[in-house]
C-alpha cells in the first residue's frame, strides 16, 4: 500500500512537528553555560598572566601561587640514607617555570578555541542558522561545518590539547611517577586513534552518499 502524499505547503509544520523543531531552543541554555564556562577560562587566563608578571618582578607570593598550580617541584633534599626528605626552596622564576606557565596558558587558548568552534558550529548547526555569509568575521570553517565536520574538528583540538598536556609532563619528567607519564601516552594515542577512526568514516560516508547526490 502506497503511503498518501503530504499535500502541506512546503514549510508548513503541524502541531506536532512544529512542537518537536522547537525543542531544539532546548539546547540553548548549554550554549549559554558554555560561553559562561569561556568567561571563567578568560578570567584564569588573566591572572595566570598577572601571577607570571609579578613573578618576574620578583613577587615570592605569586612564584609560590605558580609552583603550586603547576604542581612543579623543585630539586628534592635527600638525607643521609639517601630518602627524600623534601624539597628545595624556589627562590625566582626559572626556564622550566616559565614554559610549564606558557604551555599551560596556550593549553587554555586552545580550549577556549575549542569552545567557540562547539558554540558557533553547535548553534549554527542545531539550534539557528546565524546567517554570516558575507560578514567580515565570518569563521572560514564555518560555511562546509556540518555534524561530521564538527566531529574531527574537535577530535583535532583534542589532540592538540593533548599534546599540550604531554609536553608539560616531559619537561617536569623527572618529578613525576612514571605510571602518570605512561598512563598520558596511552591516552594521548587514544587521541590519535578515535580522531583516525572518526576521519576515516566520515569519508567512507561520504564516499556513500557522493553517488545519491549525483543522483545515481
Amino acid at each position: 500500500m502506497s503511503r498518501p502524499l503530504d499535500t502541506r505547503p512546503r514549510g508548513k509544520l503541524g502541531p506536532l512537528e512544529n512542537l518537536i523543531f522547537l525543542s531544539r531552543w532546548l539546547q540553548l541554555p548549554l550554549y549559554l553555560g558554555l560561553i559562561a564556562a569561556q568567561a571563567v577560562y578568560v578570567y584564569h587566563f588573566c591572572a595566570e598572566l598577572v601571577h607570571l608578571i609579578e613573578a618576574a618582578f620578583g613577587s615570592q607570593h605569586a612564584l609560590t601561587i605558580l609552583v603550586e598550580n603547576l604542581g612543579y617541584k623543585a630539586n628534592p633534599i635527600l638525607n643521609a640514607e639517601g630518602a627524600r626528605v623534601g624539597y628545595e626552596q624556589i627562590k625566582g622564576l626559572n626556564e622550566t617555570i616559565i614554559m610549564l606557565v606558557l604551555l599551560g596558558m596556550i593549553d587554555v587558548v586552545m580550549i577556549s578555541n575549542l569552545l567557540i568552534m562547539v558554540i558557533v558550529g553547535g548553534y549554527d548547526t542545531f539550534v539557528s542558522r546565524m546567517n554570516l555569509e558575507g560578514h567580515p568575521d565570518e569563521p572560514e570553517w564555518l560555511s562546509h561545518v556540518n555534524a561530521s565536520v564538527l566531529k574531527v574538528k574537535l577530535a583535532m583540538a583534542l589532540i592538540g590539547i593533548s599534546s599540550i598536556h604531554l609536553l608539560k609532563s616531559f619537561i617536569n619528567a623527572d618529578k613525576l611517577p612514571d605510571r602518570v607519564l605512561v598512563a598520558q601516552v596511552g591516552i594521548h594515542l587514544a587521541f590519535l586513534l578515535s580522531a583516525m577512526a572518526l576521519g576515516f568514516a566520515d569519508r567512507l560516508l561520504e564516499r556513500h552518499l557522493q553517488p545519491v547526490r549525483n543522483g545515481h
